[in-house]
């Protein structure tokens, strides 16, 4: 006989922006939530530095199902893809950035009515101020922020200092154990050893937990069913492989959006549970127009290992497709074993091969990492390779067309999209806006290696797929957040944005999650009712 479901007021799926923000919402309303998280608990001193050991690395990479690690790397059909596991969701790897986007992008008419740049502004402040953002102290001596400032100045761009999730002198939030201030090393996307980013197992959650909401780490949702009043969710225990479920009469599926809509597609297509869940499920991804390069052999020191990964940015929304331009940049292991991989177009002999190594890539990276071909310089440096101290990533965030389309490939989430092709005049304006700066920097310029070879973007922005909108027929979710045709059941991440945001997206996808999270709250109506115990509970949280 299998274990009794429990019962709780609201299951939260993903840890998240969006299952972060809900989680505590609903715990300040009294509610009581389980927060189910795929990936693991990291304190400050556990992210994964050695690249050798990948099964710390890397989640799920082929023939290692059990690996467990940070980073969730996929190569499909038309776009490679990065997403995070661990509790905290993107918040552990991403790069600490919160600024509004241009207004401009709430013009397309596949925003509903309602939901625009105003609207939003109460939710992106509720978030500042949770996340205590500011910019990078103005008055420290940092050349990679003073270089490229100057460089966007003298291209008549307009560059502004990014206000981050960072505590930058003092430990901001309340969970501040075991944490220091930014020491300044580049590490933001590799998980913070020091504690010093305000990443939301710091606060949103900690004041979840805090407040009685439970986080279940290494739990794998497989899909969702209705059951009479309530929604069963369907999970596994990771490393036990125990399956269990669990009731409530509303669940906030906040997956990200690779997950969330895999999630949406399993229930609907392979376990037919949710057989009613809008055609448009999977449609309108975008990568939020990420473009990734580089320049090597800048004519001086730019410490690219000092501060924050990024600064700074510059504005190209002057007109369409618009986008923003950074320069990321890493420790000085990491820059070193970059900067002796080179520049240059790859081997003619590679390209009749391309399609074929694309498909072996999720077999050929964990090969290298393990290998310790990435975890030191090459002996052989590559065409153009100059010393690290002179070169400098480049990040390009744009607006592309957000026609992707997400299903499902023998079980497994796949993404077509001939994104070159539909994105020629993003990619054209992103690449001169490189080579300017690349000039300016007295350096040399070429895309990632990866688009020089497979003609394919990866990014780390992944959007869409459960758009929010005005009607079923153009979307997923209503502008409550609520999945069409399915009350209780609703989706807060990335997914529920139906346009590339054509900037850093993360303050955004906070902000509709913080509207959408008052929503549900609101849903409960202001008497409390308990569920009703089902027939062989042995326990009811309330």
């Amino acid at each position: 006989m299998s274990a009794p479901d429990e019962i709780w007021d609201a299951i939260v799926i993903g840890s998240g922006f969006g299952g972060s923000i809900n989680a505590l919402r609903l715990a300040e309303a009294g509610r009581s939530v389980l927060v189910l998280e795929r990936g693991r608990r990291y304190r400050p001193g556990e992210f994964p530095r050695d690249v050798r050991k990948v099964d710390n690395l890397l989640w799920r990479y082929p023939k290692h199902s059990a690996s467990t690690g940070l980073y969730d790397v996929r190569f499909h059909s038309g776009i490679g893809t990065v997403a995070a596991a661990g509790v905290g969701g993107g918040s552990l790897i991403y790069a600490n950035i919160h600024y509004r986007p241009n207004a401009s992008v709430f013009d397309d008419p596949r925003w509903p009515t309602g939901i625009d740049a105003s609207s939003l502004e109460p939710y992106y402040r509720r978030v500042a101020e949770k996340l205590g953002v500011s910019p990078f102290p103005a008055g420290e001596f940092l050349p990679k922020r003073d270089i490229f400032r100057k460089t966007a100045e003298a291209l008549g761009r307009e560059p502004f200092d990014v206000p981050q999730a960072v505590s930058w002198n003092e430990v901001q939030g309340a969970a501040k154990a075991g944490r220091r201030p930014c020491q300044r090393v580049a590490e933001c996307e590799f998980g913070c050893n020091f504690g010093s980013k305000n990443s939301l197992d710091f606060n949103y959650l900690a004041e979840a937990e805090a407040l009685g909401a439970v986080v279940e780490p290494e739990r794998q949702v497989s899909h969702i069913e209705p059951d009479a009043e309530f929604y069963r969710v369907h999970y596994r225990d990771i490393i036990g492989e125990e399956t269990r479920t669990a009731r409530a009469r509303r669940v906030v599926v906040a997956a990200g959006t690779l997950g969330t809509v895999e999630l949406l597609l399993r229930s609907r297509d392979l376990h037919k549970t949710l057989p009613r869940l809008p055609a448009t499920l999977g449609h309108g991804y975008s990568g939020n127009g990420d473009f990734l390069g580089s320049i090597q052999n800048i004519d001086r020191d730019i410490e690219p290992w000092g501060g924050p990964d990024v600064t700074t940015i510059a504005w190209y929304h002057d007109r369409l497709p618009g986008f923003v331009l950074a320069a990321p940049t890493f420790n000085q292991e990491v820059m070193e074993v970059l900067a002796s991989l080179g520049q240059g177009a790859p081997p003619a002999l590679l390209k009749p091969l391309a399609p074929l190594l694309w498909k072996a890539l999720p077999w050929l990276l964990p090969l290298a990492f393990k290998s310790g071909l990435l975890s030191k310089p090459l002996r052989l440096p590559g065409p153009n390779a100059g010393p690290a101290e002179r070169m400098t990533n480049l990040f390009a965030i744009g607006s592309d067309d957000a026609q992707g389309r997400m299903h499902l490939r023998n079980g497994a989430l796949d993404i077509d999209w001939d994104y070159t092709k539909s994105n020629s005049a993003l990619i054209a304006r992103q690449e001169q806006a490189m080579r300017d700066f690349a000039e300016k920097y007295g350096g040399t310029y070429a895309p990632i290696a990866t688009y020089a070879l497979f003609r394919k973007i990866l990014t780390v922005h992944n959007l869409g797929g459960c758009h929010i909108a005005d009607a079923p027929e153009r979307g997923v979710v209503d502008t409550d957040g609520q999945v069409f045709g399915h009350r209780g059941l609703y989706v807060a991440d990335g997914s529920v944005i139906p346009t590339a945001i054509g900037s850093h997206p993360v303050m955004t996808i906070a902000a509709l999650a913080e509207r959408i999270a008052e929503r549900v709250v609101a849903s409960y109506g202001s008497t409390r009712k308990p569920a009703p115990a089902a027939a062989g509970t042995t326990e009811l949280r309330l």
